[in-house]
């Protein structure tokens, strides 16, 4: 176990390199699907490796040994090795606890803030208008969600480039965007290496809400415009109340994201032609799987080791 543990903390500095690379390859949606799912499995195994090095620690501890009917003597790993690893994987483990309930906790009370600012505004069904000079456009999750314009946005934006900008932002909401770029914020929590997916993720959200408000209004040119536009007026008459949380059509690289609408829509293979792509696909596949295999082999081999222990016979006189 103590060998097969690190597997699924050493995966990431390898798959987020490929996840990236193969993402920048994949049409909007899949490349966002991709990374999504590739920070959640990623760090869902790496914090169990640090939960299996954790319990391997504690179980050296004689009175948690005690409590699980373990002994001590007939464990594999030798105390003076696994101890000090398992005690730094408990503070890691801590740590990471921490990190991971303060990034919710600041997600949930930035939605329920401007939640509360954008209740009792003018609304006309999912669509709700702030008395604000400041030009900002944002989707708001919840039950339902909304979509917040501030005045100063629509008085930037022609009839046209406004029906583009609300579409763009109801694709947001209509794909549930939020969940996935909390996923990688979350999976950053659990491994630091993760943190360098959230970025190409939130640019892949918008990149899928530009192609569906592109096809929404049926006019590439027309979406490309109302992207540029309206970062131009969130960028002279910037908005301080948008939660960071947000999903918005000013965020991210706005000159790729206009120049991929003035370009041909892109291929919907899920696996881009070509043997770097295919090269890539395999190699992040393969630190998927190790890393899976490697937490799954480690859990059962910790099991067998605490049942070895427990149902051992006492120790000779």
């Amino acid at each position: 176990m103590i060998w097969a543990v690190w597997a699924p903390l050493l995966a990431p500095f390898l798959a987020v390199p490929a996840a990236r690379r193969l993402a920048a390859l994949l049409p909007p949606r899949a490349a966002a699907l991709l990374l999504a799912a590739s920070a959640a499995a990623l760090g869902a195994f790496g914090a169990a490796a640090l939960a299996l090095l954790t319990v391997a620690a504690l179980l050296h501890l004689p009175f948690v040994a005690a409590l699980g009917h373990v002994r001590v003597a007939l464990l594999p790993h030798d105390p003076a090795f696994a101890v000090p690893l398992g005690l730094a994987a408990t503070a890691a483990a801590l740590a990471v606890t921490a990190d991971t309930a303060r990034t919710l906790l600041r997600h949930a009370r930035q939605l329920l803030r401007a939640g509360a600012e954008a209740a009792g505004r003018s609304s006309a069904g999912d669509l709700t208008v702030l008395p604000d000079d400041a030009a900002d456009a944002y989707a708001l999750p919840g039950r339902p969600g909304r979509v917040v314009v501030t005045a100063g946005m629509l008085r930037s934006l022609d009839a046209d480039e406004r029906a583009v900008l609300l579409a763009h932002e109801r694709a947001h909401l209509a794909g549930r965007h939020h969940l996935l770029l909390l996923c990688a914020e979350l999976a950053g929590c659990l491994h630091p290496a993760l943190r360098a997916l959230r970025a190409p993720l939130a640019f892949q959200l918008e990149r899928w809400a530009d192609e569906a408000a592109a096809a929404t209004v049926g006019d590439r040119c027309l979406a490309a415009r109302a992207v540029g536009r309206a970062a131009l007026a969130a960028s002279a008459a910037p908005s301080r109340h948008r939660p960071a949380t947000a999903l918005t059509a000013t965020a991210g690289p706005v000159p790729r994201r206009v120049a991929a609408l003035l370009a041909a829509p892109a291929a919907t293979r899920a696996i881009p032609a070509g043997r770097t792509a295919r090269a890539i696909a395999f190699l992040l596949a393969a630190c998927l799987l190790a890393s899976g295999a490697a937490a799954a082999d480690a859990t059962n081999d910790l099991h067998d080791n605490i049942e070895s222990a427990q149902h051992a016979g006492p120790p000779s006189p």
